[in-house]
């Protein structure tokens, strides 16, 4: 997948990004950063990024999420060969899943 180069980017939009504290935070710079029709978009590409991790089919994901094969089949491209940015947050949640597991089996007294 194509890269925007480091002289066609700003890395002030991303840097504002990691300031950000807050789910609240995050959501208010986004409104405030992007339309509604923008948003909504975003919202539904990384729907159904999740959904594709959990090996849910197209026709599914399309019947749940009203995304266009097309979009379906850009997101499923990004997973197989993008960047790496949609594994990060999957590694990062699944670290996280299984921290919470432990903490809650440790908090039961179970080893």
């Amino acid at each position: 997948m194509a890269r925007i180069n480091k002289k066609e980017k700003s890395d002030g939009l991303y840097q504002a990004i990691l300031t950000l504290r807050t789910e609240e935070e995050v959501y208010d710079f986004f409104q405030d950063l992007c339309t509604v029709t923008e948003l909504r978009a975003m919202e539904q590409r990384f729907e159904v990024a999740v959904l594709l991790q959990q090996g849910m089919i197209y026709n599914d994901i399309l019947e749940r999420t009203g995304a266009s094969s097309a979009t379906i089949s850009r997101v499923n491209r990004s997973l197989a060969f993008g960047h790496g940015g949609y594994q990060a947050f999957f590694d990062r949640m699944a670290e996280q899943k299984r921290l919470d597991a432990e903490a809650c089996t440790a908090g039961e007294g179970k080893p």
